[in-house]
């Protein structure tokens, strides 16, 4: 059995797509799955449709000896990889762990609501067509695999059957990172530090996060914000952070790679993330492997991974009292914050590499 994994990110390339697409290609023939996988990211040099053409080209060569093409997202790599299965007479499997279509609403047309409220909303004729063509592809899968309950809950709605919906949770495999106290050394950090990583993108709530922040440092002033991640929301996150004159108590990281933000992560005091969206986010359980602990939003598929006031805190979106007050309980109280990491690292025990895989090959082998 040979599978064809189409995916847009591959390491050295970080992010979830890459991390999962490379796990496959190690461990699926362990299984007696032959995997070969085909990175976007050798045709992004060409212009934007010339390049999707180039690469249902590749497909189209690298598929005919597969039985199964693997695509990672319905539209940069899911749209080509659909046409190549359809063309080559070959299953076609799909993951979902977003809504591209609504990224680039909220991004690009000025859409505010929310990812619910988005799969009716009436759009631009731009997004209607990214939203159609996602719903295409999804559609003539013959299963989407949805890394949470939630998301299985969207695909639902884009009139995918159930019974051809497959959730197979993210896994996370972390060596030991190393000590708190001799990784903030090396760092050169000093006093109390709040993480906050992701995309820069209205969505993530940075803004939020750098208000709660200045109100923190008021009763903590040694307090430190690092930020790790880029985005188009950089400038006007700056412009935030000077105009309530926090100077260098706030640091943009901008991209780091995985190993270092591993680093990072395990020498803060605690994780923030205020999104107002995540399928299922493979940040928050690496934080949770590596020891710190996290207040984040009770959006989406968080709630599957973290259980409030158990091994991690989840506010409401935007509520920057409920994300103030969870974070002077971790700073206040060193009976919780190490009963809240001890709960953590035993719940993320059960998101493994090995589940992933196993459940994934199974899934595979049974098409």
């Amino acid at each position: 059995m040979k599978v064809l994994v189409a995916t847009g990110l591959y390491p050295p390339e970080i992010g979830g797509p890459a991390t999962y697409s490379k796990l496959l290609e190690v461990e699926l023939p362990k299984r007696g799955i032959a995997t070969v996988v085909l990175p976007f990211r050798d045709v992004r040099r060409y212009p934007i449709i010339i390049r999707h053409v180039v690469y249902c080209y590749r497909l189209l060569r690298a598929g005919w000896k597969s039985d199964i093409v693997y695509a990672q997202d319905p539209i940069s790599v899911g749209l080509p990889a659909w046409f190549a299965a359809f063309v080559l007479r070959k299953k076609f499997v799909l993951k979902v762990v977003g809504d591209y279509a609504w990224e680039q609403a909220r991004q690009r047309s000025g859409f505010v609501g929310t990812l619910e409220e988005f799969q009716s909303a009436d759009v631009s004729l731009f997004i209607q067509i990214l939203r159609t063509l996602e719903r295409f592809v999804a559609r003539r899968a013959l299963r989407v695999v949805v890394p949470s309950k939630y998301l299985a809950g969207i695909v639902a709605e884009w009139g995918v059957e159930k019974k051809r919906i497959v959730v197979i949770y993210n896994g996370v495999s972390i060596g030991d990172v190393g000590e708190r106290q001799i990784i903030r050394g090396l760092l050169h950090f000093s006093g109390k530090l709040l993480i906050s990583v992701g995309r820069l993108v209205p969505w993530k709530g940075f803004d939020v996060v750098i208000k709660v922040f200045a109100r923190l440092k008021k009763k903590f002033p040694d307090l430190t914000l690092f930020i790790a991640g880029s985005g188009p929301e950089m400038n006007r996150l700056q412009l935030t952070v000077d105009s309530l004159q926090l100077g260098e108590s706030v640091i943009f990281a901008g991209q780091v790679d995985h190993d270092a933000l591993l680093r990072y992560v395990r020498a803060a005091d605690i994780f923030v993330l205020n999104t107002s969206y995540e399928g299922f986010s493979h940040q928050i359980l690496e934080t949770m492997a590596v020891g710190t602990p996290i207040v984040t939003t009770n959006i989406g598929g968080n709630p599957e991974a973290i259980t409030d006031g158990v091994d991690g805190y989840l506010v409401r979106p935007g509520d920057m009292s409920a994300l103030e007050s969870r974070v002077t309980t971790l700073l206040e109280k060193p009976d919780q914050y190490k009963k809240i990491v001890v709960a953590a690292r035993k719940r993320v025990a059960v998101f493994t590499d090995e589940r992933t895989v196993s459940e994934t090959a199974t899934l595979l082998q049974s098409l």
